[in-house]
């Protein structure tokens, strides 16, 4: 049997480029155990010159678009912004076929915005060029405070290195959060940062070592099973509880609740995809009072029941017993 065909990612271009996005894509892909093949490719095929006082000459022109199965629109340094595709990045996106995944980073949304492609969508880009989004382009419903947001088909991300989150998430969509894990440990990267998470994060230095929450995030890592809550943690950490609140938020962008709950899900959802517990044993294991709560957070994360995303992710069919464990109460 012949091996499948790589996953083709093209990576689009254009004049003012920022040379470290350009490369997040290759980066993150190149480190997957799965096949891709990342393209870069430039909207009439000859060179662009970046923000960073270099040229960069692709090997493809737009006709690589017509064959790509996830297109990525890199980021251009808000100088170069125009409200309007050109003629010719308009008849390069017109080559994608239909049904092709769509993503952005940072300023790349603005392409995506002026072709359509973001219309009644909520969408994301750097914080300092959302105003200007919001007022270029209407009907987007545009969120600055996150990393990443969207679909299984459009997905858009904010500046700089959340290129590497949207990056991470779609290689989670395809292949599960196993898949990516490997290819963020690879990279020596985060395996996942939530998309929600707040895209800046007011984090002064700390005076001394003991004062960060580091050490009490790992310590609830490993008890995600147990009964945790804010004065547990703080208790943990030698702080009070308002300390402890004020310096986990600012280290982490989220508070303490929300972070339990973004690491119990992550914890549930690898336990989906990669063991047979039923949903009771999985909830309970990752901290959940019941089965329920995990399929309501589930749902309200991702949409679907306990059973669709293990159907989705899993290599192998799941047992009749599993199946019907967990349809009995989604």
């Amino acid at each position: 049997m012949s091996a499948a065909a790589p996953h083709r990612v093209v990576v689009l271009a254009q004049d003012g480029a920022y040379p470290f996005e350009l490369g997040i894509p290759a980066r993150i892909f190149g480190a997957a155990d799965e096949p891709y093949e990342v393209l870069l490719c430039t909207p009439d095929g000859g060179p662009i010159r970046t923000n960073a006082g270099f040229s960069v000459a692709p090997e493809h022109g737009p006709e690589a678009l017509e064959t790509a199965d996830t297109v990525i629109v890199a980021p251009v340094d808000p100088t170069r912004l125009r409200r309007e595709l050109s003629p010719v990045v308009a008849a390069a996106l017109a080559r994608v076929r239909p049904g092709t995944r769509m993503a952005s980073i940072c300023t790349g949304g603005f392409t995506l915005a002026a072709a359509g492609l973001l219309d009644t969508r909520r969408a994301t880009t750097h914080w300092q060029c959302a105003p200007l989004f919001a007022t270029w382009y209407p009907h987007v419903d545009v969120d600055e405070n996150v990393l990443y947001v969207g679909d299984e088909h459009v997905v858009t991300s904010a500046g700089a290195a959340s290129g590497i989150d949207l990056c991470l998430h779609l290689l989670r969509q395809d292949h599960g959060a196993a898949a990516a894990a490997r290819a963020a440990r690879r990279c020596v990267v985060a395996p996942h940062r939530d998309g929600g998470q707040a895209q800046y994060i007011e984090r002064p230095v700390a005076a001394l070592a003991d004062s960060s929450t580091s050490a009490t995030r790992a310590w609830a890592m490993d008890r995600l099973g147990e009964m945790l809550t804010v004065a547990t943690l703080a208790r943990h950490a030698h702080m009070s509880e308002r300390t402890f609140v004020r310096r986990f938020t600012a280290e982490t962008g989220v508070a303490p609740r929300r972070w339990l709950t973004q690491q119990r899900l992550l914890a549930a959802r690898a336990l989906l995809e990669s063991t047979d517990m039923g949903v009771d044993a999985v909830a309970a294991h990752v901290g959940y009072a019941t089965a329920t709560s995990l399929r309501n957070h589930l749902g309200s994360a991702l949409g679907v029941a306990p059973s669709v995303y293990r159907r989705t992710f899993r290599r192998r069919p799941s047992t009749p017993g599993e199946a019907s464990d967990d349809l009995a109460g989604s």
